[in-house]
């Protein structure tokens, strides 16, 4: 709040004004905090996935993901399932979802006969819809 001198010297109205500037700083830390730890946040397996170029699929929900490891080990989003338990464990997630749709994300190294044999695990599950993640060529 300030005293305003006006022409002459007479004294005019004092005026309130709210200074922002500390409250854009503060927003433009956290901004910056967030953008620096939230790659930090996504969680997985570790898979070396191969190259290829594609195009990259929106989605809307939150997709279920089958993954698959260099030493053959077999994921469902990041929880291990063993291949004998895999169809079965499936099976209970698609009769919960509407969406009966399934990435595969699996190791370039990964044995190619443990790869099909979960996409045929998946398929007998009931998937309608089987994408292969992989990322972009450099």
């Amino acid at each position: 709040m300030g005293l305003k001198v006006g022409p002459a010297g007479r004294h005019v109205a004092p005026t309130s004004e709210i200074n922002v500037t500390p409250f854009v700083d503060v927003m433009l830390v956290l901004l910056v905090i967030f953008m620096v730890t939230a790659p930090l946040m996504q969680h997985g397996i570790d898979v070396d996935l191969p190259q290829t170029t594609t195009q990259e699929i929106r989605l809307a929900d939150e997709p279920l993901v089958l993954g698959v490891r260099k030493d053959g080990a077999t994921f469902v989003g990041s929880r291990e399932v063993p291949l004998e338990e895999l169809e079965e464990k499936l099976r209970a997630i698609f009769e919960a979802r509407a969406d009966e749709s399934l990435y595969l994300r699996a190791d370039r190294a990964a044995p190619y006969g443990r790869v099909v044999q979960a996409m045929g695990a998946a398929r007998r599950a009931g998937a309608k819809q089987l994408g292969i993640v992989t990322e972009p060529e450099r």
